[in-house]
């Protein structure tokens, strides 16, 4: 897996491909548990409260793993690391089908295949950072859309595949495709430690810093403590994170409850127009962040604070609107705004942490947003049993607006007074 000669030209697009791939199941792996969960509880019998156990410790799953991960993913090899999580997260995925109970999910769905997720972020990440100098955003917003595609598939093919042959056919069909990509990864998935097979920085870029000592654990983890823009990125990122578990989890029951939708359409509807949105943004936002921060560095970060502020009205507009159009048109907005803000959530990270503790800072960042974000799938299934006039999930997705407008004022903070300070070399 780790050549000793140069990589050929080009690579690093094979890399982002195959990474793409990845990432489309892990997050299609994800998402499928909120799109059949109507006939999951069916079968069941599960409650509001036990569908968002699931979802929520799946969350809690990855967030206590995260440092483990990303100080695994700093000290091996990155691509033994992703191509090991990438079978085992979808063999969990493949064994969720045979469940027949609440702790057979948790076990299956939330333990085993977040203790696989975990592991992928921080070494895919660092990996496309090391390889992508020059285009790093729009690498990692390329990276980024095979989220939203691996979703929005997995909204309408994952419903449509529990409609006809029912909710453990689902997760057959995508563990299985991932375990047999996981074999491709074996041959395929390369990495180097020559530097003539990597770009060289930009000539205009602040100087790296120096070569260092292998970092410590505990040099590792305090890396992002020491650094105050890190820190309100992770606050930002935790906003973030709260909404998307709960939209994950809970938004194709939103519609099916609200709208009397079938399972294919409340699943496509509610995976397709809000993640068609946000590959839009992810996309356009990492070109134009890539080209505007060769002569404005702030520029990721000014995007990043209106995106979310932008973000929490288009929030409470589909929580609250009356009819299924203005609902989709609201959750396009929704994902819209998302995008732009996620097209640099790791590019914002890279620019004020050191190459070495990057892994590990991805993991922190990532840990502390989902200790956080995964009470928001139990809160909402609990609201959701409470008001039981079926206003439960509508109320529940008005107040996570507000969380968008935390994540505007901590980015905004960000931009205007710790920024420069934090600022390291493009490597």
């Amino acid at each position: 897996m780790k050549p000793q000669k140069p990589l050929r030209p080009g690579y690093k697009w094979e890399l982002l491909a195959l990474l793409c791939l990845a990432f489309f199941f892990h997050q299609g792996d994800r998402a499928i548990f909120g799109v059949v969960l109507p006939q999951i509880r069916a079968e069941l019998l599960l409650t509001g409260s036990q569908e968002g156990l699931v979802g929520s410790v799946l969350f809690f799953t990855l967030a206590i793993l995260m440092p483990f991960a990303g100080f695994v993913g700093d000290r091996f090899s990155k691509t033994r690391v992703i191509t090991g999580c990438l079978i085992f997260w979808s063999t969990a995925t493949l064994f969720t089908g045979f469940a027949g109970g609440v702790v057979a999910l948790v076990a299956l769905r939330s333990v085993a295949t977040a203790g696989g997720e975990a592991f992928y972020a921080p070494s895919a990440y660092s990996l496309l950072a090391k390889f992508h100098r020059s285009t790093r955003s729009i690498a990692m917003s390329v990276h980024q859309t095979a989220l939203y595609i691996g979703v929005m598939t997995s909204g309408f093919l994952g419903g449509w595949i529990a409609d006809c042959w029912g909710w453990r056919s689902a997760f057959y069909v995508f563990g299985g495709c991932g375990i047999l990509l996981g074999f491709v990864f074996i041959f395929r998935l390369r990495d180097t430690n020559d530097e003539k097979s990597l770009e060289p920085p930009p000539a205009d870029a602040p100087p790296a810093p120096a070569p260092a000592a292998e970092p410590t654990l505990f040099q590792s983890f305090a890396m992002i403590f020491r650094t105050p823009t890190a820190l309100l990125l992770t606050v930002a990122f935790t906003a973030i994170v709260c909404v998307n578990n709960a939209y994950v989890v809970w938004a194709p029951s939103f519609l099916q409850d609200k709208f009397n939708l079938s399972l294919t359409l409340a699943g496509g509807y509610a995976m397709f127009f809000h993640h068609f949105g946000a590959m839009a943004g992810v996309l356009a936002g990492g070109a134009f962040s890539d080209y505007r921060a060769r002569t404005r560095p702030t520029a990721r970060l000014e995007l990043q604070t209106v995106a979310m502020a932008l973000g929490a009205p288009a929030i409470f507009w589909m929580a609250m609107a009356p009819g299924l159009v203005s609902v989709c048109v609201a959750m396009t907005a929704f994902g819209l705004f998302r995008g732009l803000y996620e097209c640099n959530t790791h590019a914002s990270l890279f620019d004020v942490i050191p190459p070495r503790f990057r892994a590990t800072a991805v993991s922190m960042m990532t840990m502390m947003a989902f200790l956080v974000g995964s009470l928001s799938p139990l809160l909402l299934g609990r609201m959701k049993d409470i008001y039981t006039d079926g206003s439960g999930l509508t109320r529940g997705f008005a107040v996570l607006a507000s969380l968008y407008l935390v994540g505007a004022i901590a980015v905004g903070f960000a931009r205007a007074r710790t920024f420069r300070r934090d600022r390291v070399g493009l490597v």
